[in-house]
């Protein structure tokens, strides 16, 4: 710009000369470089910075997002498995109660056949038990027939009177008192 004197006349509108283009292209060339230079040492780190972070969060996302369908898959076949164990637990226990339902037969089945066992063995005691008095019984008779006919030969009884008097006492201990 020049500075005009009382008796110039300034005849450019906004005073543009080749002075101030220059400067003003060398500005715009200054700027250009300075934003160029600004631009690959401080934008483009910036950028890549951003780009990084941005990656980096995508990644996470991604991770993230794979975590929780692992972590629901997990879920789902332990849900799986829980289920499984209460259809095998349930499982155990009715077999459990079967076979408990068999060992109480089978026991009950066993007392029942010691019970009848028992019984029947005390039949056949009872049994021996009455034939052995029975034949005590017998001898005691023939003992007593035997006095009794010592005691009737003594007396010298006739064979008939004998023969009656044996047959009489056995009709009076006929099988009734045998059995008694």
């Amino acid at each position: 710009m020049t500075l005009l004197t009382q008796g110039e006349t300034y005849d450019r509108m906004f005073g543009i000369d080749w002075q101030l283009l220059a400067d003003s292209t060398l500005t715009i060339i200054a700027v250009v470089v300075l934003f160029g230079v600004m631009s690959y040492f401080l934008f483009n780190p910036a950028r890549k910075m951003l780009n990084d972070r941005k990656e980096k969060i995508a990644g996470e996302l991604a991770q993230a997002k794979a975590d929780m369908d692992a972590a629901r898959s997990m879920r789902e076949e332990y849900e799986s498995r829980l289920k499984a164990v209460d259809k095998e637990a349930d499982g155990i226990l009715s077999e459990a109660r079967k076979k408990g339902l068999e060992n109480e037969n089978r026991i009950v089945a066993e007392a029942k056949e010691e019970a009848s066992a028992i019984l029947e063995r005390a039949r056949v005691e009872a049994q021996l038990e009455k034939s052995k008095i029975s034949d005590e019984v017998k001898k005691e008779i023939i003992e007593v027939a035997g006095a009794m006919a010592g005691k009737l030969v003594a007396a010298s009884l006739d064979p008939e009177t004998q023969d009656k008097l044996l047959d009489d006492t056995l009709k009076e201990m006929d099988d009734k008192t045998w059995l008694k």
